[in-house]
């Protein structure tokens, strides 16, 4: 059968629009699947901020400050951010990770924070000497304090500056001896029996040591301080 001329104009009129519309196939690399799944789930963790109020000791470049937590936010990766008030009135906006220690403040002592902070940067400032004298204990109660949290009973063989102050004198600790107690427990003598435990970054309490390494520690601690520390006469 043969086609007019006609018939063969009006079947392509009728084909090409046709065409033009027929859905092509989107082609999707396996690499823009993978990064929309990973956008899609990732999620960002927060850290755990401090509670507004909280007596802190943070460092500012390489100066450490004695403040109170005013407002903390979190930053874009999960991370708090505080701003710091100290003393004086001065702010400071400082990162979690530069914070190092930090204590809530009881209901009662909320009117004395700045008769505290005033305490505590005396303390921040103190010699170890001094820190014993504050706290009224000798280099034996330390160790008496290290045989305790060594004992094979001991649950973790671990003192926080709390349980410390506990342990020697028998009450619990007001904040100003947790950070005397926290500050000397960091000091040269106190880590021939102990070493800094770090929690979220800070040091939160001190695992006892071995009795082999406290007497290496002692030898070496004692080549320099023979003739004030109690235990380098045994």
């Amino acid at each position: 059968m043969r086609l007019s001329a006609f018939s063969i104009l009006l079947s392509l009129w009728l084909c090409g629009p046709v065409s033009a519309f027929v859905v092509r196939p989107v082609t999707v690399t396996p690499s823009t699947t993978l990064l929309a799944a990973e956008k899609g789930s990732e999620e960002v963790k927060q850290q755990h901020a401090l509670s507004v109020g909280t007596l802190v000791e943070f460092q500012e470049k390489s100066r450490v400050h004695i403040g109170t937590i005013k407002s903390s936010e979190h930053k874009s990766s999960g991370g708090a951010r505080y701003k710091i008030e100290d003393i004086d009135g001065k702010s400071y906006n400082v990162a979690d990770k530069h914070v190092t220690f930090a204590t809530p403040v009881a209901p009662s002592n909320a009117n004395k924070v700045n008769a505290l902070m005033t305490e505590l940067e005396e303390v921040q400032h103190a010699s170890e000497e001094a820190l014993c004298k504050l706290l009224d204990v000798s280099p034996d109660l330390l160790e008496m304090a290290w045989e305790e949290a060594a004992a094979e009973e001991a649950a973790t063989h671990e003192l926080t500056a709390k349980s410390f102050v506990s342990l020697v004198h028998s009450h619990a600790a007001s904040t100003i001896e947790e950070y005397t107690a926290w500050r000397l427990l960091k000091m040269d003598m106190a880590h021939v029996f102990f070493k800094d435990i770090k929690q979220n970054g800070r040091v939160a309490s001190f695992k006892a040591k071995a009795r082999k390494a406290v007497d290496n520690a002692k030898v070496a601690f004692c080549a320099s301080h023979a003739d004030d520390v109690e235990f380098c006469f045994v």
